[in-house]
């Protein structure tokens, strides 16, 4: 149940540069898909995690709520999940960043099912949070079983 608490817990942890952020170990870089690439250009450059935080309070009133429902989910996100990251032990630091990871897709899934239009979309999100939930529960038990006390 510790973990599932501290996971929860919104840690004060520095953000990385969306640069390093985006490279693997082996140096290769992630890359969207050239749609959501183009769909982002849409609302304007994409500022570092940092800008973005501190922007998202400025911006309040120029973001849709779905926006900020989303921009709450990944904020929520990140500190666990880089907190998470931490332990270790790579099969605890994997299963930790993970459940935090979900726990923000579920949280981006719930804001589609509550402001989305598209019938697809709104059948993924909840095929997201179905799979995603068990695999939290899944990923806890796992983590309370193994992690060293």
């Amino acid at each position: 149940m510790f973990a599932r608490i501290a996971l929860i817990s919104f840690f004060a942890v520095p953000f990385i540069s969306t640069a390093v952020l985006a490279q693997d170990s082996s140096g290769a870089n992630f890359k969207l898909p050239a749609a959501c690439e183009q769909a982002a250009q849409m609302g304007g450059k994409m500022p570092d995690m940092n800008s973005m935080m501190q922007g998202m309070q400025n911006m309040g009133g120029q973001m849709t709520d779905a926006t900020k429902g989303y921009m709450q989910a990944m904020a929520g996100m990140h500190p666990p999940m880089m907190q998470g990251a931490m332990a270790q032990d790579p099969d605890v630091a994997f299963n930790c960043s993970m459940i935090a990871h979900h726990q923000g897709a579920i949280a981006m899934a719930r804001v589609e099912l509550q402001y989305g239009k598209d019938d697809q979309a709104k059948k993924m999100a909840q095929k997201t949070i179905d799979e995603q939930s068990k695999e939290v529960d899944e990923m806890t038990k796992w983590v309370e079983e193994h992690a060293k006390k």
